[in-house]
């Protein structure tokens, strides 16, 4: 287990469930990033993601990344569309695998190419299963996802034994950048049941009580993106989700 592992876990018994904001380094320029990540740190985030599933510039990645570890104290983690998206100067990577693509690819292939420059940047690797909720989104299309239907919380539950079976000690059930509806409380509470690990939970979260009862469910950590770059007062609304799950366990 790595430094940043440690301090998810430890934070995640001390403080209950983590906040993570997601920087997509092709929508916000570089000094917004960086005024962002700086708001959210004092709002209470527990840690950056810098990355989406459309990220393909990797020199802007790169530099996007540098200037938020000058900036933040809090963990900057790599979430990975693709292997453009692994970069120097983070402290750790979401290492996923897109458990329900029926692409290849995106479920051993790219983590094969990305592995040594994982390695070469001295990266802390995350074993994560990534998981698709619901259709429609960016990440659904474009990792060739067959979307779990967000009503089938059982076929969620198997998907997560199996990863955990398979050592993965952390699962992202993702419902999508800018998705209509969150994935419900009953599929969090389903999948914990069977799942030891770290659960993280994102897409279309937007308000405090559903981050609330998402927590409630299980969640060990929520991932807020779309809502900061679409939404007004959305520092607001962030601080306001983010007391809402503060001591939740």
């Amino acid at each position: 287990m790595g430094k940043v592992e440690e301090y998810l876990l430890t934070t995640r018994k001390k403080k209950g469930a983590l906040l993570f904001v997601l920087i997509d380094s092709e929508v916000s320029k570089l000094q917004e990033s960086i005024k962002l990540a700086q708001d959210v740190e004092k709002i209470g985030a527990g840690a950056i993601l810098v990355g989406g599933s459309s990220a393909i510039d990797q020199l802007e990645m790169a530099e996007v990344v540098k200037n938020l570890k000058k900036s933040v104290k809090i963990p900057i983690i790599l979430f990975p569309g693709n292997v453009t998206g692994v970069v120097p100067a983070a402290d750790a990577i979401l290492f996923s695998s897109l458990m329900n693509s029926e692409n290849p690819y995106y479920i051993t292939q790219a983590q094969a190419l990305g592995a040594p420059s994982v390695l070469k940047f001295g990266l802390e690797p995350l074993p994560t299963a990534y998981i698709i909720i619901g259709e429609g989104t960016t990440a659904w299309f474009v990792g060739a996802a067959k979307g779990i239907p967000f009503d089938k919380p059982n076929i969620a539950a198997a998907y997560c034994l199996a990863a955990q079976f398979l050592g993965m000690r952390f699962v992202y059930l993702e419902a999508g950048s800018g998705a209509k509806e969150s994935i419900r409380p009953e599929m969090v509470a389903t999948v914990r049941k069977l799942f030891n690990g770290f659960l993280i939970i994102g897409g279309g979260i937007r308000d405090a009580k559903t981050a609330a009862e998402l927590v409630k469910a299980g969640a060990d950590a929520l991932v807020i993106g779309t809502m900061l770059e679409k939404e007004k007062d959305s520092l607001t609304k962030l601080s306001e989700i983010a007391n809402s799950i503060k001591n939740l366990n």
